[in-house]
């Protein structure tokens, strides 16, 4: 398959596709659960990775510990310096240095991700591919037109994604390359962080048993210093302290504008991916070229599925290969050069 061409029609609408996906990707992939914030609250927390589920167990503000709930065995996590936590569902993945590119801690240390509380989780069935809605955000062509609201507040004209392994950094604006508000990071496969509008938001695009289906689930961050630092400044003029009620109060001050701007951009990404995952499986589109410059995101991780999901067919088809010829009693050459017939004693 030509590099720049998509991936075919049927690698959304293949169930075996996605099984195969299932064991070249998702069982050995990191996952973002997080900031150490989001447990705040709540001693266990479940998520669910392709059919394998994992706990999520606050032991204190700074540490957690990650079960799969199937057999009660540790996975491996990790923290960053700044709160974020990722997690494995399964021994077989990498370690964290290995799967992320050395850059992605330096970023994430430019930013404090427990400062925002946790205020909201959705969950929600999604009739797409988890491929459509990750194309989608890999890729901004359709913002102007979709996403008018986002338009105004972060202009597409200077839009680019830059790639680095298994994650992708989204620039909105380049006034905002350096700012903190405006930062937009995909983890390779499922996971995404979002830092604009006042708050902060991740979305996971998890898969379903059927390949046209997919769970949704976001989680959202806010809180309004400057909304917080005013009622201090009017309760010291008062001679009086605040109450936890009224810091509360400030803290959510804007946040139902928040909510509404972040989860209209959603919705709308959400319908489109119904509608081409309909156009998919009704034989619409068949393969199409991608924009190396404008849909760079799209290509590489799309890459991503494709060389693990090609490596683990080749693996499979060998295993497969050497199994029929272990039952059928064919000669092996063992290191003396000499025939073995396998299974014999």
């Amino acid at each position: 398959m030509d590099s720049v061409r998509t991936l075919p029609a049927s690698w959304f609408i293949n169930q075996n596709i996605l099984d195969i996906e299932k064991r070249a990707i998702f069982l050995r992939s990191w996952y973002l659960v997080g900031p150490t914030v989001r447990f705040a609250n709540e001693n266990d927390v479940d998520y669910e990775f392709a059919g394998v589920v994992v706990r999520v167990h606050r032991v204190s503000e700074t540490e957690v510990r990650i079960t799969r709930k199937s057999d009660g065995i540790q996975v491996a996590h990790y923290l960053t310096a700044t709160g974020l936590i990722f997690t494995t569902i399964d021994p077989g993945a990498p370690p964290f240095a290995e799967y992320f590119p050395p850059t992605l801690l330096p970023l994430l240390d430019t930013h404090d991700f427990r400062r925002l509380p946790h205020r909201r989780r959705l969950s929600y069935p999604g009739r797409f591919n988890w491929k459509t809605m990750v194309d989608g955000y890999q890729e901004c062509l359709h913002c102007q037109y979709t996403h008018r609201e986002f338009s105004v507040m972060y202009p597409p004209t200077f839009y680019a994604v830059k790639n680095d392994g298994t994650t992708s950094r989204h620039f909105a604006d380049e006034r905002y390359t350096e700012a903190k508000d405006g930062l937009f990071m995909y983890f390779f496969p499922i996971c995404t962080l979002n830092l604009y509008g006042g708050g902060m938001s991740s979305f996971r695009v998890c898969p379903g048993e059927k390949v046209g289906d997919t769970r949704m689930e976001f989680d959202y961050y806010y809180l309004n210093q400057k909304a917080i630092d005013t009622v201090k400044a009017q309760a010291t003029a008062e001679g009086r302290e605040l109450t936890d009620e009224e810091v509360e109060k400030a803290g959510l001050e804007g946040f139902d504008e928040y909510f509404r701007f972040v989860r209209r951009v959603a919705m709308e990404d959400f319908d489109l991916c119904e509608v081409a995952q309909s156009n998919l499986e009704r034989g619409v589109y068949c393969q199409g070229v991608l924009n190396g410059a404008k849909e760079n995101g799209v290509l590489h991780y799309q890459g991503l599925v494709r060389e693990r999901v090609m490596q683990q067919f080749k693996m499979e088809q060998e295993q497969e290969r050497l199994g029929c010829e272990e039952r059928a009693g064919v000669p092996a050459f063992g290191h003396n050069g000499r025939a073995v017939v396998r299974g014999s004693a």
